[in-house]
C-alpha cells in the first residue's frame, strides 16, 4: 500500500494523488489491493496520468495534462465515458 497519499474528494469519485517519484510497480501493487482511482505525475514533465483497476488489470490513461485541476476533471470525465462510475 502507498504511504503519503492525499485525496481529492471535492466531487465523486475520490481520487488518490500519488506522491512524485512513486514507481509504477508500487502504483500497480496499491491499486490491485485498494482498487482506488489514482492520479500519478511523471517525473520528467509533470504530466499526469490516471490509473484504475478494472477487476483484472490496471488501466492507465495518459496525457491528462500538467495542470492538477484539469487532470482531475479530465480523469473523472474519462471514467464516466468508460462506464467506470
Amino acid at each position: 500500500m502507498l504511504d503519503g497519499l492525499s485525496y481529492d474528494d471535492q466531487e465523486p469519485p475520490s481520487i488518490g494523488l500519488v506522491p512524485p517519484g512513486t514507481s509504477w510497480d508500487d502504483v500497480h501493487d496499491h491499486i490491485k489491493i485498494a482498487h482506488d482511482f489514482l492520479l500519478v505525475t511523471s517525473g520528467d514533465g509533470g504530466e499526469y496520468s490516471g490509473a484504475y483497476w478494472t477487476g483484472t488489470e490496471m488501466v492507465v490513461l495518459d496525457d491528462l495534462g500538467a495542470d492538477l485541476d484539469e487532470a482531475l476533471e479530465d480523469f473523472r470525465e474519462e471514467l464516466r465515458q468508460r462506464g467506470e462510475l
